[in-house]
């Protein structure tokens, strides 16, 4: 089979001005189809933020640079603009990222992860995808690079451009998939909800952290101390401007909770600490250790539901069909109904489609194509 033709690869335009920006942003409002990714810097920083935002039209490449650019609202017309669809793969993140930190509005979108994932289709990643289709091999070593440093490597800066340069023609490729699978509806309902997703209140990293970090048997001393070193360790991340997991990791909280060491010579005894580690922290440490045992006793961080057992009878019988139709399919379940609509309508326990729509009013082709049969799963149940 011949590969479909392909854009050319020219030098991509660095965008770091105003003036960039604003002739770049006149282009793309002139499209009615872009490619877009960001890049970020969660694994170089405490607080993470969108350190490059890459754009791909027919012709050009653009990469934009939010560190240089103070006002990136010139945009917001192109990201909320219906008439140009943005092609984006795996765009959750994505959209999370670019609406935290610049406020931007969504309309007419197309992951073509997800529509991937509606195809059936096993593998994939973007490298798998363009390897498979365009014969593009995707350095991978880049994936893990520091996005927030300047200047970036030219093959850092390839590499960027390549998650954007192919996105369109592999685009067409999934589009012509899904409309020859009589799949275009599903995935064309999957783009809208995106387009409609709340960005999730943001999580707090010390109770994160703990939570994370309990392990069973934990007495509640152990759980309080494991609170005062984790406390601690947010506080150094914060100040040092790094991720919470490169200042010591969850292994070395655990151990300081299970074990409670008062001495330097514990301490090294029962961490696996690194020398480096244990002359920067090693009093501190004990400090939090002494905090956490004279504190006042934490509540349990989790605490279970009442047994509905309506409910779990419901949600069982639609795991059930959902699995089946799946298989049906040949995709993956979440694909089929996702979890938090499921658990919505077992919950709910709709008698008749009348009681079963608004359930799905987000999702109305799979209401459409799978109502009657919800209701039959949680009928089979109770019957």
């Amino acid at each position: 089979m011949s590969l479909p033709p392909l854009p050319p690869l020219h030098e991509p335009v660095w965008v770091d001005t105003p003036p960039k920006l604003a002739a770049m942003v006149d282009d793309l409002l002139l499209q009615s189809i872009i490619a877009v990714d960001t890049e970020s810097n969660s694994l170089y920083a405490y607080t993470e933020q969108v350190c490059l935002i890459q754009f791909s039209t027919h012709t050009t490449d653009y990469l934009v640079d939010p560190l240089s650019l103070a006002d990136l609202s010139a945009l917001a017309p192109v990201f909320a603009n219906p008439g140009i669809e943005k092609v984006f793969h795996a765009v959750e993140y994505d959209l999370i990222c670019l609406k935290r930190d610049f406020g931007f509005e969504f309309n007419t979108i197309f992951d073509t992860m997800l529509g991937g994932r509606t195809l059936g289709w096993r593998k994939i990643g973007l490298g798998s995808l363009l390897e498979e289709h365009f014969s593009v091999a995707v350095n991978k070593r880049f994936q893990r690079a520091d996005w927030g440093k300047r200047p970036l490597k030219p093959e850092e800066l390839d590499y960027a451009r390549t998650d954007t340069h192919y996105l369109i023609p592999l685009r067409n490729l999934v589009y012509d998939a899904l409309v020859e699978a009589g799949r275009w509806d599903l995935a064309k309902e999957n783009f809208r909800q995106m387009t409609l997703m709340e960005i999730p209140e943001p999580p707090d990293p010390l109770m994160n952290a703990w939570q994370a970090c309990m392990q069973r048997g934990f007495t509640p001393r152990q759980s309080t101390v494991l609170y005062a070193v984790c406390k601690l360790r947010e506080e150094f991340a914060q100040r040092m401007n790094r991720p919470s997991f490169k200042v010591f990791s969850k292994e070395i909280l655990v151990a300081l909770a299970q074990h409670m060491p008062k001495t330097l010579e514990e301490l090294r005894a029962v961490t696996p600490l690194s020398q480096r580690q244990f002359d920067r922290f090693g009093h501190q440490l004990l400090a939090a250790v002494k905090r956490g045992m004279k504190a006042p006793l934490m509540p349990s961080p989790r605490r279970a539901k009442p047994y509905d057992e309506m409910y779990h009878n419901n949600l069982d019988a639609l795991r059930t069909w959902r699995k089946h139709q799946a298989k049906l399919m040949d995709v993956e379940s979440d694909v089929i109904l996702t979890r938090d609509i499921m658990e919505n309508i077992a919950e709910q326990n709709p008698k008749n489609l009348q009681d079963l729509q608004p359930l799905m009013d987000i999702v109305p082709e799979r209401y459409q194509q799978f109502g009657p049969d919800i209701l039959n799963a949680l009928d089979n149940h109770t019957g």
